[in-house]
């Protein structure tokens, strides 16, 4: 069975709730759906106000072919296989048929610029939907050919008007004996998202056993304590789980850390934010333990940002498993903690006279740089000096820890310094 959210889907304008500033009487996209021709746009607004469900209705209300894609799930092969339908399904007294990209700005730039000639030649009518703003997401080309309408958070009064007509209206919820006593944690809980929001009902309806229903905020509560929504990329389940990958890579587990990860990429988490946090953990968790582990993380950044979905995947899982299965050491996180709190422990300590620079005789005559040692004049490239505070001479940092690559800095800090380093 279809969930209640896709069986309330509108199928026209009279139908669709909320975006007065477009669709209503006399706004911009009314005016143009009723002239029967519309140009290339994107939709730009916050998750379940409605993006999808618009293309839809107006693909329909105009009686032209629509093509959908999936910016997490298409390549360009999907791009470019897509306008070749459109091509040979268009009749010349027909209007272009209706591309609709969900997530466009998930897109990478190559699949962008494959999209701009289709729309530049009016093959087909692009009408895109992001989350993120358009002017950093997508290409300045395709953004030029197209028109931008902002989408809202729907208003109170359109979310319980969609309560009212989900419980009057749907087959499945006639069913019951369902009454609204209150709406508070309902809407609270919804955060103006209409999908969201009939998840929820649904959810509650379906946990209560007998025929008759009442909706009260404590009981919406409780159902959703036990039964946690879907990945929201703004709720708290999006912070839990990012810990969770998180503490997997730190606690040496592939498994639980490739788990996570798919939990995210299947949850439309942003790939950005996933690369970021690889970045932190290479450096927090693996550090000098395994050095090239930050390189790794670099590289898939940049290859993610290049390549985009669904390939970017494949790069994030690879790092994965690396950062996983390296070895772990916190020595250098640890290290710059401790000297930003003795910095603020200890103030604005001087700078020792032979550390100083001195591009000035007046400096010079000071004493800035007397008695400093070019290090590449000694044997080794190495000679004993003091580079702390006065007040810092004898104070000891960094702690390397025992691992193989750190025991190697540790037994060349004790060659050239002794037992500073024991």
């Amino acid at each position: 069975m279809q969930p209640l959210a896709e069986r309330l889907r509108p199928k026209t304008l009279d139908d669709y709730i909320g975006q007065r500033h477009l669709v209503g009487p006399g706004a911009v996209l009314r005016q143009m759906i009723d002239a029967g021709r519309i140009s290339s746009f994107i939709l730009w607004g916050p998750p379940g106000v409605g993006k999808t469900t618009l293309a839809q209705i107006i693909a329909n209300q105009l009686d032209i072919p629509f093509y959908t894609l999936s910016a997490v799930t298409s390549g360009v092969k999907d791009v470019r296989d897509v306008i070749e339908r459109a091509k040979s399904s268009r009749f010349f007294s027909q209007a272009s048929p209706i591309l609709f990209i969900d997530e466009i700005h998930r897109f990478s730039k190559s699949q962008q610029d494959s999209l701009l000639g289709a729309v530049e030649q009016g093959i087909v009518t692009l009408i895109g939907a992001t989350t993120e703003n358009p002017s950093f997401e997508v290409i300045r080309p395709l953004l030029s050919r197209c028109q931008l309408y902002v989408l809202k958070s729907l208003e109170k009064e359109d979310l319980l008007q969609l309560l009212q007509r989900a419980i009057a209206t749907d087959t499945v919820l006639k069913e019951k004996q369902i009454e609204l006593c209150e709406t508070s944690a309902m809407l609270r809980y919804s955060g103006g998202d209409a999908r969201k929001l009939l998840n929820i009902l649904e959810l509650v309806v379906e946990s209560e056993s007998s025929a008759q229903v009442v909706i009260t905020d404590q009981l919406v509560t409780s159902r959703l304590q036990q039964n946690p929504l879907a990945y929201d990329k703004d709720g708290e389940m999006h912070y839990d789980i990012i810990s969770a990958f998180i503490k997997s890579i730190r606690g040496s587990d592939p498994d639980g850390a490739i788990y996570w990860l798919a939990r995210m990429v299947e949850g439309g988490e942003d790939p950005a934010f996933i690369a970021r946090r690889l970045v932190i953990s290479a450096s927090e968790d693996i550090g000098l333990a395994n050095p090239n582990a930050l390189l790794l993380a670099n590289a898939c950044f940049d290859t993610v940002m290049k390549v985009g979905w669904p390939e970017g995947r494949i790069p994030l899982a690879e790092t994965t498993i690396y950062l996983a299965t390296s070895p772990k050491s916190n020595s250098a996180y640890m290290a710059i903690n401790d000297a930003l709190e003795l910095v603020r422990q200890t103030g604005n300590l001087p700078v020792p006279l032979h550390l100083r620079n001195a591009p000035t005789k007046l400096m010079k005559q000071l004493g800035y740089g007397d008695n400093y040692k070019y290090a590449h004049d000694y044997p080794g490239h190495f000679v004993r000096q003091q580079f702390l505070p006065d007040e810092l001479a004898d104070r000891h940092i960094w702690t390397p820890q025992p691992n193989a690559a750190e025991q190697k800095h540790k037994e060349r800090m004790q060659q050239l310094w002794g037992d500073r380093f024991q």
